[in-house]
């Protein structure tokens, strides 16, 4: 059977996230599913994976259920196949942050950048004005990227900060379009920004999994493949899983 994999999270105000942690837990295990769930003050995010119609329950119990009552009306799902369970165990921990970046005043709650969808990306990043940066750790920048970006050489999202005070100016950089697999960590990063001085910052919603998704291969500005956080380890176009020792065909 085909294992249905559901990468999402969603910035929102979850204070009794300690007390939603063994609820959410069980039933994730109710359902077989496994993967990694956090949980924070700030929101949610996760990976998960099992049956089609257990992962389409989850997803509607998330956004509709009783659990968290309607507070994750706005979650950023993002739906692929594995030929294998992906995960060995689910784990459901509490966190600080749902992605550690260190910066009280990053709140996506109160602002965060302009959100571009993935058929509009291509004629963003092409602009001569626009600076285009990659918010990923090196090593996934170094399996693929979009042709142009920028390239922080960081070991860990919570570097972009330093990254951002020695190499961003906002009076320099005024037109700025980030990106990272997901749409999470960009959406940190464009609020870190924002409360920084930034005026123009965009970030592609969804993240790189949603353009691979949507924007088929012959007009994509995208090369090599996509890092993901499971035993699939890299996703290429219409996020099919890629021969682990081949890379996209030029």
């Amino acid at each position: 059977m085909i294992t249905k994999v559901c990468a999402f999270y969603q910035f929102a105000a979850l204070p009794d996230y300690r007390e939603l942690r063994e609820p959410l837990r069980a039933f994730c295990a109710g359902l077989s599913l496994k993967g990694s769930v956090l949980l924070a003050n700030e929101g949610i995010n996760g990976t998960i994976a099992g049956a089609p119609d257990a992962i389409d329950a989850f997803a509607h119990e998330l956004a509709h259920g009783d659990l968290f009552s309607g507070r994750l009306n706005n979650l950023e799902l993002k739906l692929s196949t594995s030929e294998a369970m992906p995960f060995g165990r689910l784990k459901v921990r509490l966190k600080k942050e749902i992605v550690t970046l260190g910066d009280a005043a990053a709140d996506p709650t109160r602002q965060v950048g302009t959100y571009i969808e993935a058929a509009e990306w291509n004629a963003l990043i092409s602009a001569p004005d626009t600076l285009v940066l990659d918010t990923r750790n090196a090593f996934e920048v170094a399996m693929g990227t979009f042709e142009g970006a920028v390239d922080p050489e960081i070991k860990s999202f919570g570097q972009f900060k330093d990254f951002a005070a020695q190499q961003l100016d906002p009076t320099k950089h005024r037109k700025i379009a980030m990106f990272c697999t997901g749409g999470i960590r960009c959406e940190k990063a464009s609020a870190h920004l924002l409360a920084r001085g930034f005026a123009e910052v965009y970030h592609l919603k969804g993240g790189i999994l949603r353009y691979l998704e949507e924007v088929p291969e012959a007009q994509s500005r995208w090369r090599g493949e996509c890092f993901v956080f499971d035993e699939r380890v890299a996703l290429g176009h219409g996020l099919q899983e890629r021969d682990k020792g081949h890379g996209r065909d030029e």
